[in-house]
Order: structure tokens, then C-alpha cells, then sequence
């Protein structure tokens, strides 16, 4: 019965603000779970990525991306905060730690490639600062998983990127914007690639 409730809820407005709800909850007790182990680190961690990688896919699948794909950016965004949050607390020697957020900020960029429209300018910018937010505070934490998500939101638009039109048209790009285009020209085209 309950779960009937829980599908008719998802879908609509509100019942797409009680699943990101439940979300943050269960992000913050996985958090929490982390931060009070009592577990070696490296052990703490990898559970933490795997409760991390199933409640992701326990959530994205309660949305149609082809109907609607704001609510799964969002269910992106509120992991990838989450994920901010809790790093602090996982060991980089843990090898899932970086390939878990790795993950995630190319499923987000695949999904914002996938986007029929660009998102409205004020959810757009409220993403670009999200993002850069989030980039900046893993970087204290020496991560730069999100380099290449950050990259793409730094114009007005996915399909104002220079790099990526350029990617797109085939156009031979400046050289001497060198590494920092390289490494999102090879993760962009190999998105491309995979469709």
C-alpha cells in the first residue's frame, strides 16, 4: 500500500519533492554511518561508495529521463553534494572513492548532453554555482573529479561550450588552450561515442 502511495506520489510536483526528500535522508544517514564507523577506514569507505551507488540507482530509476529530466539532475545534484559532504571522511586509498563521484559527474554530463533544451537560464546558473562550489570545496580534499563537469558549465549553456562545439563540428581547435580542453575533448567524445 504504501508503495502504491510512493508511485502515485512520484511523477507529480509533489511527489518528485518527497522522493528528493527521502534521497537527502537516506544520503545523510549513509553520512552519518561513515562518519561514527568504527570500521578502517578503507572498509568504511568502500561501504559508504556501494550504499552510495545503490540508493543512486534506487532513486534514478523512479524517473523517466526521456518524460522529464530535471528531477534525475537534481537527484544528481543532491548526491553530489552529499558526496562534498562526506568527503572528507573517505580515504583516498579507498580506489571507489574517486571513481564513484568520477561516475557521477559523467552520468550528469551525459544527462545534460541528453537534454532536449538547455535548462532555464535561472536553473542553469543555479547549477553552473552549485557546481563550481562543489569543484572548489573537493579540491581542498586534493579531488578533481569534477574538472570536466566543471568545464562544461563555465558558459551559458551545455551547447555553448566552445570546446564542445567544436568537438561537434569537427573544427580543429586552439592549441594552445592545450591539456585542460584535451582532457575534456577525449571524456566528451567518448560520451558521444557511447550513444
Amino acid at each position: 500500500m504504501a508503495d502504491e502511495e510512493a508511485e502515485q506520489e512520484s511523477g507529480s510536483p509533489g511527489g518528485d519533492l518527497l522522493e528528493l526528500r527521502r534521497l537527502r535522508e537516506r544520503l545523510l544517514e549513509l553520512e552519518t554511518g561513515l562518519r561514527e564507523s568504527a570500521e578502517p577506514a578503507v572498509q568504511a569507505a568502500t561501504e559508504y561508495c556501494k550504499q552510495l551507488c545503490q540508493t543512486l540507482l534506487e532513486y534514478a530509476e523512479k524517473w523517466k529521463t526521456s518524460e522529464d529530466p530535471l528531477p534525475l539532475l537534481e537527484v544528481y545534484t543532491v548526491a553530489i553534494r552529499s558526496y562534498v559532504k562526506a568527503r572528507p571522511y573517505l580515504t583516498s586509498e579507498c580506489e571507489n572513492v574517486a571513481f564513484v563521484l568520477e561516475r557521477l559527474a559523467l552520468s550528469c554530463i551525459e544527462l545534460l548532453l541528453c537534454l532536449p533544451l538547455d535548462l532555464p537560464e535561472n536553473k542553469w546558473e543555479e547549477f553552473q554555482a552549485f557546481v563550481q562550489v562543489a569543484h572548489k570545496n573537493l579540491m581542498e580534499n586534493g579531488s578533481r573529479e569534477l574538472h570536466i563537469l566543471t568545464t562544461l558549465t563555465q558558459e551559458k549553456g551545455v551547447w555553448k561550450n566552445p570546446v564542445l562545439c567544436g568537438i561537434l563540428s569537427q573544427e580543429q581547435l586552439d592549441p594552445e588552450k592545450g591539456a585542460n580542453d584535451l582532457q575534456f575533448r577525449i571524456a566528451i567524445s567518448v560520451l558521444i561515442s557511447l550513444d
